[in-house]
């Protein structure tokens, strides 16, 4: 097993849709493109002090963007839409 510097989750994702899922307790991170369901499950709960009870998982590919003559893609990332058990709350989301 090797050791990774990388957290598993990155940033949350703040954006219309993600604050009207908080409202339902789902909660939304953009994570490593290289963790697990397990791997969230357990930084969630460590982090955040709450119970996990399903994660869906999201891969985005990178999108073919053009600048002039220059051609390139951008980074391909994973989002992860974490459900709660009824009654809990992740704070970072309150207020926003």
């Amino acid at each position: 097993m090797t050791v990774r510097n990388k957290t598993t989750l990155q940033k949350p994702i703040i954006t219309e849709k993600a604050m009207d899922y908080a409202s339902l307790g789902k909660y939304t991170f953009r994570v490593d493109k290289k963790s697990s369901k397990p791997q969230i499950k357990k930084a969630i709960e460590d982090n955040f002090k709450v119970k996990v009870e399903k994660i869906n998982i999201m891969n985005y590919s990178g999108k073919e963007r053009t600048r002039g003559r220059t051609r390139g893609r951008t980074i391909s990332w994973k989002k992860a839409v974490i459900t709660l058990k009824k009654g809990d709350k992740i704070e970072i989301f309150e207020g926003v």
